[in-house]
């Protein structure tokens, strides 16, 4: 399958970031590299990216991404030279690892991803057993996969301060569970190196927290190759005390919103854009779509129905929506037979290993689509995104990917800073301000 159709490529400021991105490779890569060393990188992230014709940026990033069973397979060698690289880098002696997954059998979507994920660090060289966190999980069970597959979950043993399951005693534990619903006891005070770390996990970061975090990468890179930011970072902003149904915080998230339009109108008035400015409301925590709307004006924050308000009260797991991440709305313009689609990429360690894009048919260019009827095209990716074409026109399949892959590093980078930022100095103001 082709690079799926970009509706504005022949028009808008993209093509001139996508050229700007493409001269400044041996600069980007250097800078990039310099970066890698002065932070800790996340094991694995995935993000999600906007291309709206006028402007490329993450918009949200997972550090338990859960999609791998979406990646093109013939980029699985990328993935095992990129998980040997991780490994090696956190536990040089490690041999054998625990892996624990979300705590849901009946999503095999997401079984598969768990499958496709221990089969790359398997050909990485590492010993993989499976432990799940369910306590119907007694004894060792056996799922079939639809690939012909399967999967052995196995209860978890915790021995003193180390885990593992029935005769396996793994150096490392690595989670592909994003702590929604909190940090388990059995997790906490490990001998073994658990990854990513638990503050990784939803029940202590935030959403703020990480574009906060971006905010600065983007300044940094955006004078890196002489562009305008704003081409590359959606503004945003943070709102606490949130109750949709007690109506409480309203007016925090209506200001908010009122602010980011203002902001966005003065740039596609800038940049010749005629849509029409929108804005994206979602908890400041967790996964799977939940808890987000579109607003297009202040007024409809006062408006919502009921059926609305109960959507965005609770996320994964019922948990209650009590921050909101208030976020400028960014179109995406790509389309696969003539469904919106977005490109999500994926890293190990610093590399990007692919993507896929995710498709709704039933849903608009200034929607979510991380929502129920989505489907996925990891095909459309069939070029890898580190291998840019300098002679192909800016938006050439190959030339897009590589833009798609330095932003996404970008959101890695960030990632890394917001986990430093955390893990260092939790007294610092400005992420106590976001933290409460």
């Amino acid at each position: 399958m082709s690079v799926p159709h970009l509706t504005t490529a022949l028009r808008g400021p993209i093509l001139e970031l996508e050229r700007r991105i493409l001269e400044a490779m041996p600069t980007i890569e250097h800078w990039l590299r310099g970066k890698w060393q002065n932070y800790s990188i996340p094991f694995y992230c995935s993000v999600d990216l906007r291309n709206s014709g006028f402007k490329l940026a993450p918009v949200d990033t997972n550090l338990f991404p859960g999609g791998f069973n979406n990646l093109n397979p013939e980029f699985l060698p990328l993935c095992v030279q990129a998980m040997m690289a991780a490994v090696e880098k956190i536990c040089p002696d490690a041999h054998s690892i625990l892996l624990i997954p979300e705590s849901h059998t009946r999503n095999i979507f997401y079984l598969q991803n768990v499958a496709v994920l221990r089969d790359i660090m398997r050909h990485a060289g590492m010993h993989v057993r499976i432990g799940s966190l369910m306590p119907e999980i007694t004894s060792a069970t056996t799922i079939s996969l639809p690939d012909g597959n399967t999967l052995v979950l196995e209860p978890i043993q915790r021995t003193n301060n180390r885990l593992g399951v029935d005769n396996f005693d793994p150096c490392a534990v690595l989670l592909n569970n994003d702590l929604s619903s909190g940090i388990p006891d059995i997790l906490k005070d490990l001998e073994q190196i658990v990854i990513p770390p638990l503050s990784a996990g939803w029940s202590t970061r935030r959403k703020s927290q990480h574009f906060f975090a971006y905010d600065s990468v983007a300044q940094e890179f955006a004078e890196l190759i002489g562009i305008d930011p704003w081409l590359i970072n959606p503004y945003f902003s943070s709102c606490g005390k949130i109750d949709f149904r007690e109506k409480k915080g309203e007016e925090c998230v209506a200001a908010a919103v009122d602010e980011i339009l203002k902001d966005l109108q003065e740039k596609y008035a800038q940049y010749g854009v005629k849509e029409k400015p929108f804005v994206i409301v979602k908890a400041d925590s967790g996964t799977y779509g939940m808890g987000i709307m579109t607003v297009k004006d202040s007024a409809d924050v006062y408006k919502l129905n009921r059926k609305q308000r109960n959507k965005m009260t609770k996320i994964k797991e019922g948990l209650p929506v009590t921050r909101l991440l208030v976020q400028e709305g960014v179109y995406t313009f790509e389309s696969i037979n003539h469904a919106v689609a977005e490109p999500v990429i994926y890293m190990i360690d610093r590399y990007v290993v692919g993507g896929f894009y995710r498709v709704h048919t039933s849903r608009g260019a200034d929607e979510n689509l991380n929502a129920p009827g989505m489907h996925f095209v990891p095909l459309a990716f069939n070029t890898s995104c580190v291998l840019p074409n300098h002679t192909a026109l800016p938006d050439a399949a190959v030339n897009r990917f590589y833009a798609y892959g330095v932003v996404a590093r970008l959101a890695l980078l960030a990632a890394a800073l917001e986990l430093e930022r955390y893990l260092a100095d939790i007294s610092d103001p400005s992420l106590e301000a976001l933290q409460s």
